[in-house]
């Protein structure tokens, strides 16, 4: 990746919604090479933002709770 992805949680703070679901594009964007997708490709393309933003809030919710992570 050319630059990093901003980091979501910081001690007490966690991060909006909003914020976690524009770092998930972020990614998407990086690992498809598309910084915006055809038309072919965009329900591709909003699939994984909404995976990858449930993952990432699923994560930081457990981080903060101090649950382990699910496996």
């Amino acid at each position: 990746m050319c630059r990093s992805i901003k980091r979501l949680r910081k001690r007490e703070v966690v991060a909006t919604d909003e914020e976690i679901r524009e770092a998930a594009r972020q990614y998407v964007r990086k690992v498809t090479g598309f910084s915006s997708p055809t038309a072919r490709h965009q329900d591709a393309f909003d699939e994984a933002v909404d995976l990858i933003t449930a993952a990432s809030k699923q994560a930081l919710e457990r981080i903060s709770s101090g649950l382990r992570p699910a496996t």
